[in-house]
């Protein structure tokens, strides 16, 4: 029998593979980085050749190290990076241009375009009401329609239906599928910012607003579904793909938050703050946004998420361009040699601002430096900016009136002691960390566990979670309060007098 679940986790910076048992334990893996591209000034892009071959080498290699057989997989889930678009050609697989990842701003003027439009015609909240997001170069649609305008005959040959749009995982599945199945899930259809959530369907208003085709869109599944099975030729077995979910509603499948009210924190290249809100879609006035959590057996269970861009990418950067350290582990030692009472702020808008803020103009930097600053000062800032930019997104939700009943984290920064301690400081709340802390693979796991009946219920799932630590708030309210209010003059010495004079309108609107 087939006793084990295979996810692949394709991040921002990375794909993984990870080999689960049906008690959600971790058997094996095998992680391959992949070059980043950026062409200009805030764009960023990947080859989608190097996401497939690092993706299917994982795979490979976590069977090899788990000394299995790719008869032993029951099932595959597939979890990826959201938003980031890749078109490609039907008959040949191939890519017609580099994927556009989600953290690229070059449409962010083309948004504003879309954005004043829709005022003018007295539709400013078509966007949001139907997909539950705020107009932003973050999602698919305006990805789409630059690659569209700027490849030659992209436009014709996609009217003609010859070419196909995907995020990552329907990319991976017509790979995986040799080109058998072109479809994706609900939770990653949410993000394109073309889906209406409330009817589950591709909506032709927002399509025709931003001149896509109909014809280069997958088919939407439920997260656990049947999405055919992997082509024989690539791990030697043909493997039924069970379960499909964008990164972030993974994390919060792994971390078994099924029920309205849970949070969950994933601290990757990002850090996605979300609740689940249940049936219900909450509409933020406070510019989170709402999303699909998850789909099974067609019933949907939506969250409110907040976005931030820069978590570990920023711990990145200060590892590989300013080499303040050779391992992102390194940094939790750092904090203890920094100085006493940090007056340090750093405020990493390197791609612009994420929730509440959405300011794609705004640049990172760092405010308070003296003669006496050095690296472990600097590298401190960093991770508290983390813990800063979630305060931010607990106050938007709070100002939602939403208010967390338990909050989990994971990710690799979840992992350093001194991040989620500072995390509960500045929430005032307990923080709990799982035994696994990369539950984003694990959630992929479990849709495809559901999906093969691994697992009959959610119950089965939840009683699969298992606490590592809970962190308690060592500050008190005065701390952080003062803590959060020298974060937020920082912020607004960053933003930039765009986003200053919009959100100010939006506010006394």
């Amino acid at each position: 029998m087939s006793h084990y679940l295979l996810a692949i986790d394709q991040g921002t910076t990375s794909s993984r593979a990870i080999i689960f048992s049906r008690e959600g334990k971790a058997v094996s893996s095998a992680q391959y980085d992949f070059e980043q591209h950026y062409p200009n000034d805030g764009w960023v892009e990947h080859d989608p050749e190097d996401i497939w071959q690092t993706c299917l080498q994982s795979c490979r290699d976590a069977l090899s190290a788990g000394q299995l057989d790719a008869g032993d997989i029951a099932s595959i889930g597939i979890t990826n990076q959201r938003e980031t678009t890749v078109i490609w050609n039907r008959k040949t697989g191939k890519a017609i241009h580099r994927a556009i990842v989600w953290q690229d701003r070059r449409t962010a003027a083309y948004c504003q375009t879309i954005k004043t439009r829709l005022i003018n015609e007295g539709r400013d909240q078509l966007i949001q009401e139907r997909t539950g997001l705020l107009p932003d170069a973050y999602f698919s649609a305006s990805k789409i329609n630059w690659i569209l305008s700027n490849v030659e005959g992209a436009r014709a040959a996609a009217e003609a239906g010859e070419l196909a749009f995907g995020t990552v995982d329907s990319f991976l599945l017509w790979r995986l599928t040799n080109g058998q199945r072109h479809c994706t899930d609900a939770s990653n259809a949410s993000r394109t910012m073309l889906f209406n959530i409330h009817t589950q369907q591709w909506d032709p208003e927002l399509l025709a607003l931003f001149d896509i085709p109909a014809s280069l869109l997958p088919e939407v599944l439920d997260s656990a579904a049947d999405f055919g099975n992997s082509d024989r030729q690539w791990l030697g077995h043909a493997i039924p793909i069970g379960g499909i979910a964008g990164d972030q509603q993974a994390a919060a499948f792994g971390q078994a938050c099924f029920s309205a009210g849970m949070t969950k924190s994933t601290y990757g290249t990002g850090c996605f703050l979300l609740m689940n809100t249940g049936e219900k879609v909450l509409r933020s006035r406070h510019n989170l946004l709402s999303t699909v959590a998850y789909r099974l057996e067609g019933k949907v269970s939506y969250a409110m998420e907040g976005s931030i861009f820069m978590a570990g990418a920023t711990m990145q950067w200060l590892r590989d361009k300013m080499h303040f350290f050779a391992d992102s582990a390194d940094s939790e030692a750092m904090a203890a040699q920094a100085q006493a009472g940090l007056s340090l702020m750093f405020v990493p808008a390197f791609t612009g601002l994420g929730a509440p803020w959405w300011d794609p103009d705004a640049r990172g930097a760092i405010y308070g430096l003296t003669r006496d600053t050095g690296i472990p000062d600097i590298v401190t800032a960093a991770m508290m900016s983390v813990c800063y930019q979630t305060k931010d997104l607990q106050k938007a939700m709070e100002s939602d009136g939403l208010r967390p009943t338990t909050f989990r984290v994971d990710g690799g920064m979840a992992a350093n002691n001194f991040v989620v301690q500072k995390l509960a400081d500045l929430l005032g709340c307990e923080v709990d960390r799982p035994q696994i802390t990369e539950t984003t693979a694990l959630g992929a796991a479990y849709l495809a566990g559901l999906q093969c009946g691994f697992y009959s219920t959610l119950d089965d799932i939840s009683r699969l979670w298992q606490l590592e630590r809970s962190f308690t708030p060592a500050q008190n309210k005065d701390w952080r309060d003062r803590h959060y209010a020298r974060w937020l003059d920082a912020v607004q010495r960053t933003r930039s007098d765009h986003s200053r004079q919009t959100l100010d309108q939006e506010t006394s609107s």
